[in-house]
C-alpha cells in the first residue's frame, strides 16, 4: 500500500501552488526521509561525521522554500525531481568545502555532473528494492509513493538495520565490504542484513 502522506502529495503540492504555505511545508517533509537517504548514500562516513545528512536536507528546504516560485511542474513526481536537483547543488558545494579543499595539493575535481549522475543511480538502485510497478503513468506514480514510502520505514529502523541496507542494495557492495564498512565479518554482515531485510518487509507490510 503505498504512504498516506507519499499519496497526498499531489492534493499537498496544488494547494502549495495555489499559495498555501502550510500545505508547503507539509509537502516537504513527504520528502524528508526520502532525500536524507539520498544524501546518506553519496557521503562518506567520515564526511557525515563532520556534516549531518540532515542539515544538507535542511538546506534543500530552506532553498526550495526561497525558489519555489520558479517552480514550473505540476506533478509530486517533477516537484520532487526539482528538489534532487537542489540536493545535488548542495552535495557539491558540501564536497567542494570539505573534501576538495583539503586535498587542494591534488587539483582533484568532482563535478556537479558525477553528483547528479550518482545521485540518480542511487535513485534507480532504491527503486530496485521495490516490486514492478509497471511503466504506465497510474503505475510511475505509485512506484514513486512507494519510493517515499520505502525511505519513510527505513528511517524507522535501527541504525545498523538501515546501514546494512543501504550498503547492500543502494552502494552495491560486497557482503565483505559491508563487514569492513562496518567493523564485522563478511559472515556477521549477511546475517545482519538478512534480519534488516526480514525487519523492513515486516513493516512494509503492515
Amino acid at each position: 500500500m503505498p504512504h498516506s502522506s507519499a499519496a497526498n502529495a499531489e492534493i499537498l503540492l496544488s494547494q502549495a501552488l495555489a499559495g498555501s504555505s502550510e500545505c508547503f511545508g507539509r509537502l516537504l517533509h513527504v520528502y524528508r526521509n526520502y532525500l536524507k537517504l539520498l544524501v546518506v548514500s553519496q557521503m562518506e562516513r567520515k564526511l557525515q561525521r563532520r556534516v549531518s545528512p540532515s542539515d544538507v536536507v535542511q538546506e534543500t528546504f530552506l532553498e526550495a522554500n526561497r525558489d519555489f516560485h520558479q517552480f514550473r511542474g505540476t506533478s509530486s513526481g517533477e516537484f520532487c525531481a526539482w528538489l534532487r536537483r537542489i540536493l545535488v547543488n548542495n552535495l557539491h558545494r558540501v564536497v567542494e568545502k570539505h573534501v576538495l579543499a583539503a586535498k587542494r595539493d591534488v587539483r582533484r575535481e568532482v563535478s556537479l555532473e558525477n553528483i547528479a549522475a550518482n545521485l540518480e543511480q542511487s535513485t534507480a538502485r532504491l527503486e530496485a528494492i521495490l516490486p514492478d510497478g509497471g511503466t504506465s503513468p497510474s503505475g510511475n506514480a505509485e512506484r514513486h509513493e512507494m519510493e517515499i514510502a520505502l525511505a519513510d520505514h527505513l528511517a524507522e529502523l535501527s541504525v545498523d538495520y538501515r546501514d546494512v541496507i543501504v550498503l547492500r542494495h543502494i552502494e552495491c557492495l560486497s557482503f565483505e565490504a559491508v563487514g569492513q564498512r562496518m567493523e564485522r565479518s563478511a559472515g556477521a554482515a549477511r546475517m545482519l542484513w538478512l534480519r534488516a531485510i526480514q525487519a523492513l518487509r515486516e513493516r512494509m507490510e503492515d
